[in-house]
C-alpha cells in the first residue's frame, strides 16, 4: 500500500507528488527464515532435534533388529572405529551382546513418548489450574497455589521414587510422575500472566457485555499465554529427557523390554573401564539431545517474544 501526499503549489511551482512506500509487516514465515539466518546456534538446534525426532519415528522401521537381542559370543564388541570394531554393531555391544546403536534408536521412542506426553499434560493441567486461580480467586486460588507450594517443598526425586516404587516404572506411571512434577511451573506462570490480562481492555469488555467468567478465561484469556506456555514447555521438555533417564538409571523407571537411555546408563556403569562405549554411547546422545532441545527452545522464545526479536 502507498501514501500519496500532496503539496500545495508555491509561486508557480507545479503541485509535486510524493510517493512514499509503507513499511508492511514482514509475514511469519519470512521472520522465521531470517531469524534461522541470523542465529546458527538454532540451525544446530534443529538438526540434532531433527536427528532425534528421525530416531524416534522412523528409526524402529529402518533398523529392524530386536533391541533385546542377546548374542553372548559379541559382547563387549568396541565400535566400529577401533581395532577389533565391526560394522554389524556399529556403536558397540554391551555385556549381554545386545547391540547399543539398536538400543539407542529404540530408546529415543521412549524419551519421545514420554517427554512429549509428560510436557504436553503438564501444560494442559498447568495452565489450567493457574487461569482458574487467576480468574476465580479467593478460596479457590489459595487452594490450587497452597498445592504447588506442597509440590514444590517435596524433593521430586524422593517423590518419584516413591510412586514408582510402589505402583510400578510402566509408561503411563512414568509420565503421571512427571505431569506432577511439572504443572506447577505452568500453573505460576499463567496465573501471573492472566493476572495482568484480566484487566486490560478487552477482559474488561467481554465483562462488560455479560460474558462469564469460563467463556473470558477460554476464548480470552488462555489464546493469549498460548506464546509464553509454548515457550516454558520447549524448554521444559529438555528437563523432562533428563528426570526421565535419571529415574531409568535409578532403576525406577521404566522396564525392560522398553528401552531406555538411563537403564542403558546403568547397565554401563560397571564397565567403565574396559568398556567406555557401552555408557558413553547413550550419555552423548542424552547430551546432544538435550542440547538441541534447548537450542532450539532459546530460538522459539525469541521469535514468540515481540521484544527479542529482530524483524
Amino acid at each position: 500500500m502507498n501514501v500519496v501526499s500532496r503539496q500545495p503549489a508555491v509561486a508557480g511551482v507545479t503541485a509535486v507528488e510524493t510517493v512514499m512506500p509503507q513499511r508492511t509487516r514482514p509475514r511469519p514465515f519470512a521472520v522465521v527464515l531470517r531469524s534461522l539466518r541470523r542465529d546458527r546456534a538454532a540451525v544446530l538446534g534443529l538438526i540434532l532435534v531433527g536427528i532425534w525426532l528421525a530416531m524416534a519415528t522412523v528409526g524402529p522401521f529402518v533398523v529392524r533388529s530386536d533391541p533385546n537381542d542377546q548374542v553372548l559370543r559379541d559382547a563387549l564388541l568396541p565400535p566400529v572405529w577401533e581395532a577389533e570394531g565391526v560394522a554389524a554393531h556399529p556403536f558397540g555391544t554391551d555385556h549381554l551382546g545386545r547391540d547399543i546403536f539398536v538400543r539407542i534408536v529404540h530408546g529415543a521412542r521412549t524419551s519421545l513418548i514420554i517427554g512429549l506426553s509428560a510436557v504436553g499434560l503438564a501444560i494442559v493441567v498447568g495452565s489450567l489450574a493457574g487461569v482458574i486461580a487467576a480468574q476465580w480467586g479467593g478460596t479457590v486460588d489459595e487452594i490450587i497455589m497452597r498445592l504447588a507450594d506442597i509440590q514444590l517443598a517435596i524433593p521430586f526425586i524422593l517423590l518419584a521414587i516413591a510412586v514408582l516404587a510402589l505402583l510400578g516404572g510402566s509408561l503411563l506411571n512414568m509420565v503421571m510422575v512427571l505431569i506432577l512434577a511439572g504443572w506447577v511451573v505452568y500453573a505460576r506462570v499463567v496465573r501471573s500472566e492472566v493476572l495482568h490480562l484480566r484487566e486490560m481492555e478487552f477482559a474488561l469488555a467481554a465483562r462488560t457485555i455479560g460474558a462469564s467468567q469460563m467463556r473470558i478465561a477460554i476464548l480470552h484469556l488462555l489464546p493469549n499465554v498460548t506464546g509464553l506456555v509454548i515457550v516454558i514447555g520447549t524448554l521444559e521438555l529438555a528437563n523432562v529427557i533428563i528426570l526421565e533417564a535419571a529415574l531409568s538409571f535409578l532403576g525406577v523407571g521404566v522396564r525392560p523390554p522398553q528401552v531406555s537411555w538411563g537403564a542403558m546408563l546403568a547397565d554401563g556403569r560397571d564397565y567403565l573401564t574396559e568398556a567406555w562405549w557401552i555408557a558413553t554411547m547413550p550419555g552423548a546422545t542424552i547430551s546432544l539431545t538435550i542440547l538441541g532441545v534447548n537450542l532450539v527452545g532459546d530460538w522459539v522464545r525469541d521469535i514468540l517474544d515481540p521484544r527479542r526479536r529482530k524483524d
